[in-house]
């Protein structure tokens, strides 16, 4: 049995995110989560610290750090705008397979501003008929007189009105069996051809922009192609199993701390009966599975993100973290609203922002029915 353990770099780093986070996202998580407004002017200041590169080396303006920073940095911001959490996690979507799978001249002519948070990243791949049936999809790219030609429509993509940088998987063939082959692209905003459509209004998670993209005759060179030519359902994939799911999971995370420190606050200051409200065993026992939850779920989060770090498999344990941590944050949301009984449904208070934002976790990197499937298939081939 491996034990995770944060390092004493590691705690110092939450206490600097911590403290950026009350003072820069605190304050104003309210009216971005009203306003549906997503603060991509905290991208620089987030990229000064480290934050927009946490895995990123050195060597490409990053922080040089690991996958269990980057949770520690998610969890902290999630705490209060999981809105923001989303739109960072997804910046850090698009820029690991820059950095797993490009080439080098790819990587020094996008990863150091990215990393700096002056340009920010998407990754398009969820089409209307190709969500959960990943090799589903209908766009498509062809090779004409030296140059890939792009057509087709993602759509539920996060950062896609905002994103500079955007990340697309498309089909380019088929194997010798009639499967298609996937190839994924770097195709830069303003490329002509590459727009932006509607823009999603979501139930949670406000704060970030969803909404489709749109590739309509898009030509690119060979230096936009990723990895190379039919590997863009590997590049996808793995980028979404062992770093979107890492994501999710650690933002459901931060929602489950909310909760615990939102119920303690509450029920200690809510008088009843002239006692605190957490006199109550009742109460008492809201906490506790509060607690209990939030830290189960931080546990499996960091393990996994640990297990990455080290190079070990941990696309099945970022799934059983994202399955728990999202449901986990549901319910604890919704515990934490009947602690507070009619006070959970006014919204100067920040429950149903959680229970909202919780909600909207699921669908993100895969639903949880999608989750059982991927760990109960591990679990019967004995992984």
């Amino acid at each position: 049995m491996e034990f995770f353990q944060f390092t004493e770099e590691q705690e110092m780093l939450r206490k600097a995110v911590r403290e950026f986070v009350e003072a820069e996202i605190a304050p104003h998580a309210a009216e971005w989560d009203e306003k549906d407004h997503c603060p991509v002017e905290l991208f620089p200041k987030m990229g000064e610290m480290g934050i927009t590169g946490i895995f990123v080396p050195e060597e490409y303006g990053g922080a040089g750090l690991g996958h269990v920073e980057r949770a520690i940095c998610l969890e902290e911001i999630s705490q209060y705008s999981a809105g923001l959490g989303i739109a960072l996690m997804t910046h850090h979507l698009g820029i690991a397979p820059i950095l797993y799978f490009g080439t080098e001249e790819q990587k020094q002519k996008y990863l150091p501003d990215l990393a700096a948070g002056k340009k920010i990243c998407g990754l398009s791949v969820t089409e209307p008929a190709g969500g959960s049936d990943f090799m589903g999809q209908k766009a498509s790219g062809e090779l004409k007189d030296g140059q890939w030609v792009i057509n087709g429509r993602k759509c539920f993509i996060t950062n896609a009105h905002v994103a500079d940088v955007d990340i697309w998987a498309v089909v380019t063939g088929q194997d010798e069996k009639g499967r298609a082959l996937m190839t994924a692209f770097i195709i830069d905003k303003d490329t002509p051809g590459h727009t932006t459509g509607r823009k999603e209004h979501k139930l949670g998670l406000r704060g970030s922009v969803t909404g489709d993209v749109n590739c309509v005759d898009v030509v690119l060179g060979e230096d936009a192609v990723l990895g190379g030519v039919g590997k863009g359902a590997k590049i996808a994939m793995s980028s979404i199993q062992e770093v979107g799911r890492a994501g999710m999971a650690a933002i459901a995370v931060g929602i489950l701390r909310g909760c615990v420190e939102e119920s303690v606050k509450f029920s200690s200051e809510r008088i009843l009966y002239g006692k605190p409200l957490n006199k109550l065993q009742a109460i008492q026992f809201i906490i506790a599975e509060n607690r209990v939850d939030y830290e189960a779920a931080q546990l499996l989060t960091y393990r996994a993100a640990s297990l990455k770090d080290v190079g070990k498999p941990c696309a099945t344990e970022f799934s059983v973290a994202k399955l728990f941590a999202t449901e986990a944050a549901i319910q604890a949301a919704k515990r934490t609203i009947d602690l507070m009984g009619g006070y959970g449904c006014i919204n100067e208070y920040p429950v149903g922002r959680f229970l909202r934002d919780a909600i909207a976790t699921i669908p993100a990197g895969g639903t949880s029915h999608v989750q059982k499937l991927i760990i109960a298939g591990s679990t019967i081939k004995g992984k």
